[in-house]
This record gives structure tokens, sequence and C-alpha cells, in this order.
């Protein structure tokens, strides 16, 4: 079994590497361009992705990942957060992840998650994920209210965010250049009070299921 890392902290690294079984095959990888080629080069040999999410750029590692599932959907990405953020989890699980454990998850725990994931649920439950999202109802309750100042471009901006696309493929699939992409979205994060993607991509969301 062999499963792909993405992991920079060495001492999160070793307690894995003593927590899985001693069947896997852990392969770590300590960019996120470098755990693209590892699957692009042997698409069908991971079982597992697993991600750690350190605390500095956090919320742009949780865009990444929501990326990295939109283009390998057959991925089973189970990740590692080193802060607590329900909106990091509701993002996340919204995006299609199969899991969120902590970095030092005991053996026991991180073997029935890996059985709950293999039959296909969603380590955490619907329930968990329920509750999430009814949370972030409550918190932010004006999500329709705060995009309806933003123009058809500056609304595709926000959808695509949502996606996980990044400027640049943002750039291509308008077909307009970065630099507007980035004027867009300075924008849209004034028009909307959002501060940062991950925010954003949410408000994103929250409207289309309102639809």
């Amino acid at each position: 079994m062999k499963i792909l890392c993405l992991n920079t902290d060495d001492a999160v690294w070793k307690h894995w590497c003593q927590t899985v079984d001693t069947d896997a095959n852990l392969v770590r990888t300590l960019t996120m361009p470098d755990l693209y080629r590892a699957v692009e080069n042997a698409p069908s040999s991971f079982r597992y992705c697993f991600v750690y999410l350190e605390d500095e750029g956090f919320s742009q590692q949780v865009e990444e990942v929501v990326a990295l599932r939109s283009v390998f959907s057959q991925l089973k990405i189970i990740v590692f957060p080193n802060q607590s953020s329900q909106s990091a989890a509701l993002r996340l699980f919204s995006a299609g992840i199969s899991g969120q454990c902590a970095p030092y998850i005991g053996k026991e725990q991180l073997s029935l998650v890996l059985s709950v994931v293999d039959s296909g649920e969603i380590w955490g439950g619907k329930a968990f994920i329920q509750k999430l999202i009814q949370q972030s109802a409550v918190t932010a309750p004006s999500f329709e209210s705060e995009l309806e100042d933003l123009s058809e471009r500056e609304l595709t901006v926000a959808q695509l965010i949502a996606k996980g696309l990044t400027n640049k493929q943002i750039a291509i699939e308008m077909n307009i250049t970065e630099r507007t992409v980035k004027a867009h979205l300075t924008s849209v994060f004034k028009k909307t009070n959002t501060k940062d993607r991950l925010s954003l991509a949410l408000l994103a969301q929250s409207r289309h299921t309102m639809l």
C-alpha cells in the first residue's frame, strides 16, 4: 500500500512513519508541485494522499488542496491541519476530501480512519459536515446580499475561486490577464467584506447551494 504524502514537518513525518501499518509505503514530497508530479507519473499507484497543513500560509494551503482535489478527483485525500478551523474544514469537505485528522493521530485511530475512507465514507461523517454547514450559516447569514453588488465578471471570478482555480487558471478560463484577475479580486474582497480566498470561496459556495 503506497501513500503519497505532502509533509514539511520532520517531527510529524517521523510520527506518520511510526503510525502507519508495516505494509504501508509512505512517499514523501515537500512541495505541492512535487506532489502533482508524483501523481502524474503514477496516477493509480497511490491508495491515499496525506497532506499536512502547517500554520504558515494555512489558508493558501487549504486552497491548494481544493485545487488538487479538482485535478485528481480519484485521490483519497486526508488532511492533517496543525490548527483548528471550522471554515477550512467546511471548505475542504465541500470540495470532496475524504477526511481530516490531527497530525499526531494514534495508530489505532488512523487504521479506523483508513477503513472508513476505504468503505467510501468520509471520516467525520455526514452529521459532522452538516453541523459545519449549519454553524457557517449562523455566523454568516447574509451571503446572498453580500454578492449582489458584484458585477457579472466579479461574480464569475468568485465562482471560479470556489472551484479552487488559481489566478492563472482563472485568467485562461475568462480570457483575461492575471493582472485583471487580481484587480477583480481586490474589488470582490472589498465588496463582500472577505479577507482571503478561503472566505470568498465559502461565500460563493453558499450562494450556489441556495440557488
